[in-house]
């Protein structure tokens, strides 16, 4: 993501302020890998919280190297 800032102008990606006042996550953060035999594996690697100015703030455990990130709403149970 690129973020162009006026002159003078600051912003702190990763304090409070620019995420919402929950600490639960907006959305968790998944690897997924396919396999040959049409199966596939999801493993969680991080999760995003909204930001006011309605982006998201990411934080990533791994990154990985092959398959696809994929971010989901956290399930009912979950939230609870």
């Amino acid at each position: 993501m690129v973020v162009a800032l006026k002159p003078n102008e600051e912003r702190s990606f990763m304090s409070n302020e620019s995420t919402s006042t929950s600490k639960k996550p907006t959305l968790y953060a998944h690897h997924v890998r396919e396999t040959g035999n049409g199966k596939s594996y999801w493993t969680r690697i991080g999760a995003a919280w909204s930001n006011k100015d309605g982006g998201f703030t990411l934080q990533l455990d791994c990154v990985p190297l092959d398959g696809r990130i994929v971010c989901t709403p956290p399930k009912a149970e979950e939230n609870a």
